[in-house]
């Protein structure tokens, strides 16, 4: 009899319900060379901003009993209020056609705020010679100060808005000066899972600044379903059960 792999996520606030939620949208699940996947975004709907976000995931077998833990990090440095920031956990280990469902925990703590001093001044896709999908484009300094450590972030979107990949790179040199602009170049190696894109975002961020996101082929097809904290969704991944099953 073959299992079905259940996603369960759970969400945990470390602030007053009386703030707004921080939930994960658009995640989905896939098996690629033997390595699972669960990539998502997370969203923060509280007041402050969010740094230093684990990701926790809980995986179980078919009588409820835990095979293994692993987390991840938000690739986002920072996720300001009211915006997204994607995550991709990875789990490799021999027990993955066991797993029957996992849960989600999210760990984060408040942050200070950071000025929305970066622009992607342009951006466009290209497939280099291996197929690996590939975002260039510029990056403007609209502050007045040095920004350092600048690294861009994409997320992809399948036609249902749900996240297919995610991946980010920094540009070289990583620093830029006050109203300077720079290259910056981002490669997503997942062949299989870029070809399901239909979207992308792009985001950038140092150590003092970051970017309003950007959505370069029209945000209107992005669905976002939002989990709210302390209420758990029960998933059923078609592809993930073909990926492991088939």
């Amino acid at each position: 009899m073959k299992l079905l792999l259940i996603g369960i996520v759970s969400l945990s606030l470390t602030f007053s319900s009386t703030w707004a939620q921080v939930s994960i949208v658009n995640d989905q699940q896939y098996v690629n060379e033997g390595t699972l996947h669960v990539v998502g975004e997370i969203e923060n709907n509280t007041l402050v901003p969010l740094n230093q976000i684990v990701v926790t995931a809980t995986f179980y077998d078919i009588r409820d009993e835990i095979l293994d833990t692993t987390y991840t990090n938000s690739i986002l440095g920072t996720i300001m209020p009211g915006k997204k920031g994607p995550f991709d956990l990875i789990f490799t280990d021999k027990i993955i056609p066991q797993i029957y469902r996992y849960s989600l925990y999210i760990e984060y703590k408040p942050a200070d705020p950071k000025t929305e001093s970066l622009e992607i001044s342009s951006s466009n896709t290209k497939s280099d010679i291996l197929d690996n999908f590939i975002i260039s484009g510029t990056i403007t300094n609209h502050d007045k100060k040095t920004a350092n450590t600048i690294a861009v972030i994409t997320t992809l979107y399948d036609k249902d808005g749900k996240v297919v990949a995610a991946s980010k790179s920094h540009i070289e040199p990583e620093y830029l000066r006050a109203g300077g602009i720079t290259p910056f170049l981002v490669s997503v190696h997942d062949k299989d899972q870029s070809q399901k894109a239909v979207d992308y975002s792009l985001m950038v961020e140092s150590e003092e600044y970051t970017a309003v996101p950007e959505f370069p082929l029209g945000s209107g097809i992005i669905l976002s379903l939002s989990v709210l904290s302390y209420i758990i969704l029960t998933k059923k991944p078609k592809n993930l059960q073909q990926s492991l099953f088939v």
